[in-house]
């Protein structure tokens, strides 16, 4: 190790250029203590001329271990001469000290993707070239999957003062030398990129870093995505759910309003408000199950985009930890805080239709990159009738070491009302009764609107033994509430209570409660390994949640919400109680096969306050109103991956697996064994990956569904369609061919088929879906593509540097198959982004609907009357929700 010693004791400095060393150094923990040793003063080192200061890392990806190799307990070190450009590029990269072959690789591939804040000469930036001894720890604490989220990866380095950004503990002292090698020899100085007079030695000049790496492979299938912060910021969003628009395959939309959850689409499902795909923020699990409004029911409108680091997607079912709801995939939201942005941050934004927003963000410099606190308030006066809305949510998380334990804690509170315009009809808009972005003039029209309000709150701990085994836990708490008014029908419905009393207005009203409480854990063993080509390791884990939910729905009459009919009225406990298990075995560098399973206990109380219902309560009557119950049931699916990589930048992946999705706790009957959707989901893919220019993923995906479910209109929630078939493709490219360009481009394509749909009944004689139909409102094609540039364009304006940014993003839907076969039209978004950042102000700008298209968020067919004197018509017709018109908002942002 002479030549990681002489590295990290020397420094050169020559011209424009700085030699500086950055150690990534074995934490305190992993290292034994040694007897210190007597040694002989070092030698005089250079010192930095007057006016410098060196490099800094503002970004550093972790080193990726060698496969293979973990086995081997190896803590190599390599160090690397690094030439940086005047803006902090990495030009290039060359072995000084080798540890071999693999290792050498994968640091250089690991520097060559960090970003660096240039050396400066008296404020001005400078070509630089550095050492960096990059030091590979075993792996260390695991990934945050989507099913209990979180930040997953530290790095750090301390600034200009010593203090450490990104979280990072501070690197123990280095070891001493053996009395052999001590004093060491000074090392030569590397040649300067400009060679100039150097000016006189002032200060010694020391970079550290500290980087740890995730241990458990986040990405199983070929269907598996990372989106990083830097390509979630390109093009604008208007709420935090919009990020996940640059996941493959996703598409998203606010089609009710501002207190309603988000309708997202995901390779060939329509999730509507998320039921369909299993979300978690920060590790905090956000649908909840057996809603009034939709099985896994979910909201993101608490979510803050600027804390949002990285959005992790597994579409398709194939890791064990994937749960209830994962059925078209999972995605999970991590939030931090990178060193760039540190400190202080409050950004104001007004826009068209009194449009406002107001952020407030701290995360304090020299704090792990997990601990900030940021809250956020929205108001908008609403494109069009009835949608203006307000807003607001914070969320706070610290992070924390203590020994081998990384922990962490999170709080999240968020509430929001808006006035609704409801939908619709084709008709009506084509005829001039009604404008595509007004609300329908009828009181129960008019008087459409929602709250919610969330609470959430996490303990977290990762452990790390001191071998590779590792371990984690969770713990969080709950409550929720909601309550819908909303019209679909206009005038159709008769109630069920008051006899002959109909055509008072179809205003539905849904209430929901949900208190919730749960725990997880994990346990990953080290690696066995029986010969040097194999190895095989065991992960356990258990996950526990306990919900009460009390909902009602109720038909409301104007004036004063006059309750003229009660549909629901119902108090539910549910428990479920998961088990899986992964093995994970490599077999040589080059494959590497999991094999999992994981298994549900749900149970469930309910007490249907409404059940044995008789719509006039006779004399003669021998029991009183009412349904309590009681069901359970249990699920066992199995999970498998495997990846190939034939080369270096070629990887091959391939999995199955099982899921479910849990029932709507109200549909089972006493003692019933609960009738779990089953989900059964393969992928077969190929992954090209060139350093940081190019990564290219091409998959073909098949879902099967025993028991899939669609919108019903005519009672505002969820019902059974049946059994389904999804078959479809993915191309998805991320490519960054300068250091100040990054694109990305993803098409999806799925043929979705309804295979079982209900027969038709003396209530529904002419039933809205036949077998072999396309599934309604899933568009068989999904676009996204997102491009940004960024730079410098000033160097000294007024003693600042002067930056700017240009973003584009773009979506498109083909056209939705209908109910009754019907179509929607195509859906084609622009949205772009521009801004100027001058010193620690920051002035912007985003458009959306650049062309102001005229789209619909949701679009429907179905039966209704909205003429209170007309004779209600069975005749199916289109009913749609406008989408946002062009829109503008100018942001000025301060960091302190």
């Amino acid at each position: 190790m002479r030549g990681l010693r002489r590295c990290l004791r020397a420094g050169c400095l020559g011209g424009l250029a700085l030699c500086v060393c950055l150690p990534l150094s074995v934490r305190a923990q992993d290292a034994e203590p040694e007897a210190p040793e007597e040694e002989a003063p070092p030698a005089p080192e250079p010192e930095p001329p007057r006016g410098l200061s060196p490099p800094r890392i503002v970004a550093s990806t972790p080193p990726r271990y060698p496969a293979g190799r973990i086995s081997e307990g190896l803590h190599p070190s390599v160090v690397l001469i690094v030439t940086l450009d005047e803006s902090g590029g990495v030009v290039d990269s060359a072995v000084e000290h080798s540890a071999d072959a693999e290792f050498d690789a994968a640091a250089q591939e690991a520097v060559r993707s960090w970003t660096f804040a240039p050396a400066t000469r008296d404020g001005q930036p400078i070509a630089s070239r550095i050492r960096v001894a990059v030091h590979f720890e075993l792996p260390a604490f695991d990934v945050a999957t989507p099913a209990d989220g979180g930040t997953s990866v530290e790095a750090g380095h301390p600034g200009p003062h010593g203090e450490h950004s990104h979280g990072a503990e501070p690197s123990p002292p280095v070891e001493a030398p053996p009395p052999e090698e001590a004093p060491p020899e000074p090392a030569a100085p590397v040649e300067p990129a400009e060679p100039e007079e150097p000016a006189e030695p002032e200060e010694e000049l020391g970079v550290t870093a500290a980087v740890e790496r995730e241990l458990r492979d986040a990405e199983r299938g070929a269907s598996s995505f990372d989106v990083e912060r830097d390509l979630l910021s390109i093009a604008p969003h208007q709420d935090g759910a919009d990020l996940m628009l640059a996941v493959p395959g996703v598409f998203v939309a606010r089609a009710e309003g501002l207190a309603v959850g988000q309708r997202i689409q995901l390779r060939g499902f329509d999730a509507d408000h998320g039921q369909d795909i299993e979300l978690s923020v920060g590790g905090l699990p956000v649908n909840l199950p057996s809603h009034i409004h939709g099985q896994g029911y979910s909201d993101l409108g608490f979510l803050i985009p600027e804390v949002v680091h990285r959005v992790r997607a597994t579409e398709g079912v194939s890791d064990p930890r994937q749960g209830d709801f994962a059925v078209a995939g999972s995605v999970g939201f991590e939030l931090g805080v990178d060193d760039a942005h540190r400190g202080w941050r409050i950004e104001s934004g007004y826009g068209l239709y009194d449009t406002f927003r107001q952020l407030v963000m701290w995360a304090p410099e020299g704090e792990r990159t997990e601990t900030f606190g940021a809250v956020q308030y929205q108001h908008t006066g609403g494109f069009g009738q009835r949608r203006s809305g307000d807003a607001a949510s914070a969320i706070i998380q610290v992070g924390a070491r203590s020994g081998s334990w990384r922990l962490r804690g999170l709080g999240i509170l968020y509430g929001a009302r808006a006035d609704l315009a409801g939908v619709v009809r084709v008709d009506d808009v084509e005829a001039g009764r009604v404008g595509f972005y007004d609300a329908y003039a009828q009181p129960t029209a008019q008087a459409q609107n929602a709250l919610s309000g969330r609470f959430m709150a996490g303990f977290f701990g990762d452990y790390r033994g001191r071998g590779d085994d590792t371990g984690a836990f969770r713990i969080w708490l709950g409550a929720d509430t909601f309550r819908l008014q909303e019209n679909f029908t206009g005038f159709v419905q008769r109630s069920r209570t008051l006899a002959d009393t109909a055509g008072r207005g179809d205003l539905i009203e849904q209430r929901n409660q949900t208190y919730s409480a749960g725990v997880s854990g994990r346990y990953r063993t080290e690696a066995w390994r029986p010969w040097d080509w194999a190895g095989a390791r065991l992960e356990v884990g258990l996950d526990g949640r306990l919900d009460f939910v009390d909902q009602a729905q109720n038909l409301l009459a104007m004036p004063r919400n006059q309750t003229w009919d009660t549909r629901v009225d119902a108090s539910i406990v549910a428990s479920n109680v998961s088990l899986w298990g992964d093995v994970e075995i490599t077999a040589t560098e080059h494959v590497t096969l999991h094999v999992g399973v994981r298994s549900a206990l749900l149970l469930y109380e309910i007490d249907d306050r409404l059940g044995n219902f008789v719509p006039l309560v006779r004399p003669r009557d021998g029991f009183i109103m009412g349904f309590r119950r009681s069901a359970g049931g249990v699920t066992v699916g199995p999970r498998a991956s495997a990846e190939v990589r034939p080369t270096e930048w070629l990887k091959l992946r391939a999995s199955y697996g099982e899921g479910y999705r849990s029932p709507q706790a109200r549909t089972l009957d006493d003692g019933e064994a609960a009738p779990f959707t089953t989900v059964r989901s393969a992928d077969l893919g190929a992954i090209f990956e060139h350093e940081r220019l190019l990564r290219v993923a091409v998959s073909g995906f098949w879902t099967e569904l025993s028991d899939d479910i669609a919108f019903e209109p005519r009672e505002g929630r969820l019902e059974r369609i049946g059994a389904s078939r999804r078959l479809g493709a993915v191309l998805y490219a991320q490519a960054r061919p300068l250091d100040w360009l990054l694109g990305s481009l993803s098409v999806t394509y799925v043929d979705a088929e309804l295979l079982e749909p209900p027969p038709p009944s003396a209530d529904d004689p002419q039933p809205a879906f036949v077998p072999g139909q396309n599934l309604p409102y899933v568009a068989p094609v999904v676009i996204r593509a997102d491009v940004g540039v960024h730079g410098t364009l000033a160097e000294d304006v007024l003693d600042q540097r002067l930056t700017g940014r240009i973003g584009i993003g773009y979506s498109f839907l083909s056209p939705r198959p209908l109910p009754f076969g019907g179509m929607a039209d195509p859906v084609n978004l622009f949205d772009a982004s521009a801004g100027l950042g001058w010193g620690p102000v920051d002035l912007g700008v985003s458009f959306y609907n650049l062309f102001d298209t005229r789209w619909a968020a949701s679009e429907f067919l179905f039966a209704s009357n909205w003429d209170p004197t007309g004779i209600p018509s069975r005749v199916p017709a289109r009913h749609l929700s406008a989408g946002s018109p062009f829109t503008f908002m100018v942001t000025l942002g301060v960091s302190p």
